[in-house]
């Protein structure tokens, strides 16, 4: 897969490359421990150079998931296929895909180089040939200038060319978390399997990093199948996430639409910073009451049924003609590009946040009340049970 990438440079604009296989299809991926079920029937089309990523808090399964698609677990039930064909007796090393861990995994006692090199060796060299001395024996020289050129022309593109001769204690952990991406690029995989890669980054490094992954993707054209805990990750890099809980995929879509259109409470609570706000309607004759407010939307349900209604930040506004539902300013938050005003509003179980202008915040006062207002067609209309109500036709669109 990454038979195109030596020549690529991160900070060169070349346009995206076609890809040249890595479709992954999952069908039917269940996983047991003992009585524990941690995947619970995953069926999965992962588009040849697609970047997907697997969201999910810990413990829902998504990094077990990723270790079934390397081989690395065996799934109880299911199967894998990797460019239409069935990989689940083979092992990790027969299926034609490469792994960065969160925790790096480089050898300690190998300089960078080496490191980078080590999947290329085992590859081409024999046993015989990698034993220390064996450089004099007939081709090995030959294959071992065709690996250094392939570990300086990654090591090129991910800016490490200095670092070769530096062994991992010598690395910061941005410099590490490189070399890893680097070993498993160099031999050219179908897919590229990256479990929370980021996470042992401090926050500025994570954001340049995603940047960096997310760019490289694009130039290459190449299968990534990332796993993460942060919805930042997963929202800025991903053509589609699958959002995973307790095993079980809620909901498969692209940022966007999980975003704005999200499938069930679960997903909508899940992405989003700040929190959405959730708080308590009943359907009327003429559309739904939310805390006092008619909101024009109307779902078809018999009046008096009670739901719920999810409101991002973004879509609350500080009301200056008295429209709008009533609340005490309790808490801001000045971020400097954003305000975020927490206001307690009658009949809500926790603050409302309302992101808002820093200059909406003049002549606020803690304590102070105000008055929020909906913008029109944000508001998310949900069952008492999580489950998401659409408008009717005659009811108004949401965004």
């Amino acid at each position: 897969m990454f038979d195109t990438m030596l020549d690529v440079r991160l900070d060169a604009a070349l346009p995206s490359r076609p890809s040249s296989g890595g479709a992954v299809k999952l069908t039917g991926i269940r996983k047991q421990f003992g009585d524990t079920r941690v995947l619970q029937g995953i069926d999965l089309s992962i588009r040849s150079g697609e970047f997907i990523t697997v969201l999910g808090a810990s413990g829902c399964g998504k990094s077990t998931l990723l270790r079934i698609i390397a081989g690395l677990e065996r799934q109880s039930a299911g199967s894998v296929a990797i460019d239409g064909a069935v990989v689940d007796g083979l092992p990790p090393s027969d299926r034609d895909i490469a792994m960065v861990f969160q925790s790096y995994a480089l050898y300690p006692h190998l300089t960078v180089f080496e490191n980078i090199a080590v999947p290329l060796r085992m590859r081409r060299l024999t046993r015989l040939q990698r034993l220390p001395g064996a450089s004099m024996l007939p081709g090995v020289r030959r294959v071992a200038d065709g690996i250094a050129v392939a570990v300086r022309d990654v090591a090129r593109t991910l800016r490490i060319e200095t670092l070769l001769n530096r062994k991992p204690g010598q690395l910061s952990g941005g410099q590490k978390q490189r070399v890893a991406l680097a070993r498993a690029m160099v031999r050219k995989p179908k897919a590229f399997l990256m479990d929370e890669p980021l996470s042992n980054l401090d926050a500025e490094l994570r954001i340049h990093m995603r940047a960096e992954i997310a760019q490289l993707h694009r130039q290459l054209g190449t299968t990534f199948i990332y796993v993460t805990h942060d919805q930042a990750e997963a929202m800025t890099m991903s053509d589609r996430v699958v959002l995973l809980d307790a095993g079980v995929p809620i909901q498969v879509a692209s940022p966007n639409v999980i975003y704005r259109d999200p499938a069930d409470l679960r997903v909508a609570r899940f992405v989003g910073t700040p929190r959405i706000n959730v708080v308590p309607a009943i359907a009327t004759a003429s559309g739904i009451d939310v805390l006092g407010v008619k909101l024009p939307l109307s779902c078809g349900l018999p009046p008096g049924t009670k739901l719920q209604v999810g409101v991002r930040p973004e879509s609350l506004a500080v009301a200056r003609d008295g429209t709008g539902f009533s609340g005490r300013l309790v808490y801001q938050e000045n971020l400097g590009a954003d305000l975020h005003l927490h206001v307690a509003v009658a009949g809500a179980p926790e603050p409302v946040i309302a992101r808002c202008d820093p200059n909406v915040g003049d002549g606020l006062a803690i304590g102070g009340e105000l008055r929020l207002v909906i913008a029109p067609g944000r508001a998310l209309l949900f069952d008492l049970r999580g489950g998401r109500v659409h408008p009717t036709q005659n009811g108004g669109v949401l965004a």
